[in-house]
């Protein structure tokens, strides 16, 4: 499928880039508009890593466009001047969303009165509050999405490692030394970093899985993938909770795709999450755990079932 650059200044002047996605046949721009999907990928992960596979799927099988961006300070976006990389902050990501969708409304292949937001993981969230507030978005899917922070957090990380992490958020994790994170962070120095994911799951990491680890291990291999984040981003994920917006999305139409074994985000954390989903919703579940819907056997039967609802509620 056609793919060119693009990049996009956020509401606080920061620069995030990305790709544009466009159906094959729809070469010149003397033709009409096409809706658009708006992507972005979950915790840490950058858009190499399969978000082209479901461009490509998508645009291959509707008259569509798709609008993929990393994350402000992840693979080739900037972050904010003065603040680091590798830090995910939940408000900012569900703003540059939106700055997404804006950016969206002003290319000449879109219809502005047609844009849907598509998210996983951490992002699955984010589209569920974006599609709450914003009355643009006509159309919702998040898949394997984190609901709620503060009960995955603590489904995550086991009872005896809990106040370990909690003095890590107060004072702080450096390489060489244990120092107070938001007093350092005020006087100018590094924030505070923690690896993402660890072969040792008694060592701190941030998604603290053994399938976190082959996903995102084998990633490293072939982008430009960091295995870190920091401090602070662990700290906000308990504050993360998206799913108290769920029942405000309705009438624009949900599709939720969840995991029957997702012990990352936890299954039966979404589909109680789903429950208070007004209409029109649709579910749908995946075999396997969290990442085994992105490539593999089950890819195209996800990215098939996305198709279809994109094809009733954004591209009809």
């Amino acid at each position: 499928m056609p793919r060119r650059d693009i990049d996009f200044q956020t509401s606080d002047h920061v620069t995030l880039r990305g790709w544009l996605f466009t159906p094959e046949d729809h070469a010149s721009s003397s033709e009409k508009k096409l809706p658009c999907l708006v992507m972005s990928h979950g915790w840490s992960a950058v858009k190499e890593m399969d978000l082209d596979a479901f461009a490509e799927y998508f645009t291959s099988h509707l008259a569509l466009t798709c609008l993929v961006y990393d994350n402000r300070g992840f693979g080739a976006s900037d972050a904010k001047e003065g603040e680091p990389r590798h830090e995910i902050i939940p408000s900012f990501q569900q703003s540059d969303y939106q700055d997404a969708i804006t950016y969206a409304q002003t290319l000449e292949e879109v219809d502005a009165e047609r844009i849907g937001i598509w998210g996983s993981s951490y992002s699955g969230g984010h589209v569920l509050f974006v599609g709450a507030v914003d009355r643009r978005v006509k159309a919702v899917l998040s898949q394997v999405p984190l609901v709620n922070g503060w009960d995955t957090f603590h489904r995550l990380i086991r009872p005896d490692f809990i106040d370990g992490m909690n003095k890590m958020f107060a004072d702080g994790l450096t390489q060489e030394t244990i120092e107070l994170d938001r007093h350092a962070r005020a006087q100018g120095k590094p924030a505070a970093t923690i690896p993402v994911v660890d072969a040792d799951p008694s060592k701190p990491s941030a998604l603290p899985t053994p399938e976190s680890y082959a996903f995102f291990t084998e990633w490293e291999k072939k982008c430009a993938w960091k295995n870190e984040c920091t401090v602070r981003s662990v700290d906000l994920l308990r504050a993360n909770d998206p799913s108290h917006m769920i029942s405000r999305i309705s009438p624009t139409p949900l599709l939720m795709t969840v995991a029957r074994n997702d012990t990352l985000t936890p299954t039966d954390l979404a589909l109680e999450a789903y429950s208070r989903a007004r209409e029109p919703k649709e579910l749908q579940m995946l075999p396997g755990g969290h990442f085994n819907g992105y490539t593999g056997q089950n890819f195209e039967g996800n990215a098939a079932r996305q198709v279809r609802f994109l094809g009733e509620h954004l591209c009809a």
